[in-house]
């Protein structure tokens, strides 16, 4: 019997089964030298036996049949396939985080490099979500201390869309409004924390200051600053943590809990030294 890996990948958000272990499927996947070509992914293990995922998908309102869609997949795979897509987009988005087995970050030349968790940083006691809530107002309606001061933060959202965001909030009190926020809810969410978005030049310094500036006179807690194509455009070294595995990492988050991925300590120098 072949061996069966599941893997969820972002930010193409598919569900794909596969014989390949990760560092194969990564080698698969890549298009090419990260000179020429862009193809980073995050490789999310989810946990399945004997032809079956061990989780409930989430209820999809009837489009389609995500769980007998990937026990087709995982069936082909037993059969001698190499990989079958089971789910080609919005996978995250049906998944409960509490599948998720591993985390790999992949850079373009396949390389792969696993992150240390989940470790559960926090579960959300309530619900009920005003958008006039301030940061500190979220703070205490989650039950988290006030801060005395609040930076402007830059996340990297991953899922369910690509997009940079600056916000007052922490990396806790963001996932708990993403997954709230009334009208532009998030079912699940993926997010990096990130410096260095200045010094790339990802995003121009007059939207830089006048999101800043929205953020501080007009009452708003998040402000959309880019979108499109940013996994390949921030480099992992821009992520908080990466250098320092107490810190940051692969946020996930859904209305109930907030997970987090940590970079390894140290990083594997054939990692780093990676193309892409």
């Amino acid at each position: 019997m072949p061996q069966v890996n599941l893997i969820l990948t972002l930010p193409q958000s598919a569900l794909v089964a596969t014989s390949l272990g990760i560092d194969e499927l990564g080698w698969h996947r890549s298009p090419g030298s990260a000179k020429y070509f862009h193809g980073r992914s995050i490789f999310f293990e989810l946990a399945h036996e004997e032809g079956k995922p061990q989780f409930d998908f989430l209820e999809e309102g009837g489009w389609r049949d995500a769980g007998g869609d990937t026990q087709a997949a995982l069936k082909a795979i037993l059969a001698g396939k190499r990989t079958k897509t089971a789910l080609s987009n919005q996978a995250m988005s049906c998944i409960p985080v509490d599948a998720i087995k591993s985390c790999h970050l992949v850079k373009t030349s396949g390389r792969a490099l696993s992150l240390q968790g989940p470790k559960s940083l926090y579960e959300f006691p309530t619900h009920q979500c005003d958008e006039s809530l301030t940061p500190d107002q979220v703070a205490e309606h989650i039950g988290r201390d006030p801060k005395p001061e609040r930076p402007h933060r830059v996340y990297m959202v991953l899922a369910p869309v690509e997009m940079l965001v600056m916000s007052d909030l922490t990396p806790i009190e963001y996932a708990w409004y993403a997954t709230h926020r009334p009208g532009k809810v998030f079912r699940t969410l993926a997010f990096a924390e990130l410096v260095g978005v200045t010094q790339r030049s990802i995003v121009a310094e007059g939207v830089l200051m006048q999101a800043a500036e929205e953020l501080a006179t007009k009452g708003k807690k998040t402000k959309t600053i880019s979108s499109g194509d940013l996994l390949n455009r921030v480099p992992f070294q821009d992520w908080i943590g990466y250098g320092n595995a107490g810190e940051g990492g692969l946020f996930v988050a859904d209305r109930n809990k907030i997970l987090v991925w940590r970079f390894p300590e140290p990083i594997p120098s054939s990692w780093s030294r990676a193309e892409g």
